[in-house]
């Protein structure tokens, strides 16, 4: 290998995990957005309706489900403390309770 070829594939590389860092970068921006709007919906549900109601479970799993999202994607990427992400978003205790929670699905009993 050549000094040459050696310098463009170290060249390719370095563009390469640019581009993966970017996209990485991209998908936490994305699932960080879709997390503040499903807790800004159910904000103002709650400031406009107030007590339970079934729109209002509906929107907590949203929220919910949003947050686990942006969780396995932080956790695939190495930052694996949850910390940070409820605070700077202000994740209600309701939202955090119901993490990992699949609506409409059962799970199976394992049996030993």
């Amino acid at each position: 290998m050549t000094l040459r070829s050696a310098s463009n594939s170290s060249s390719r590389s370095a563009a390469l995990d640019y581009e993966i860092a970017q996209e990485r970068a991209s998908a936490l921006g994305r699932l960080g957005r879709a997390l503040e709007a499903a807790l800004a919906a159910l904000s103002e549900h709650d400031r406009s309706h107030g007590g339970a109601t079934a729109a209002r479970g509906a929107l907590v799993a949203a929220a919910s489900d949003a947050l686990w999202c942006l969780m396995v994607q932080r956790d695939a990427i190495g930052l694996r403390d949850p910390r940070p992400v409820m605070r700077d978003y202000g994740v209600p205790a309701e939202v955090q309770n119901r993490l990992g929670v699949l609506v409409g699905r059962r799970r199976r009993a394992v049996s030993r």
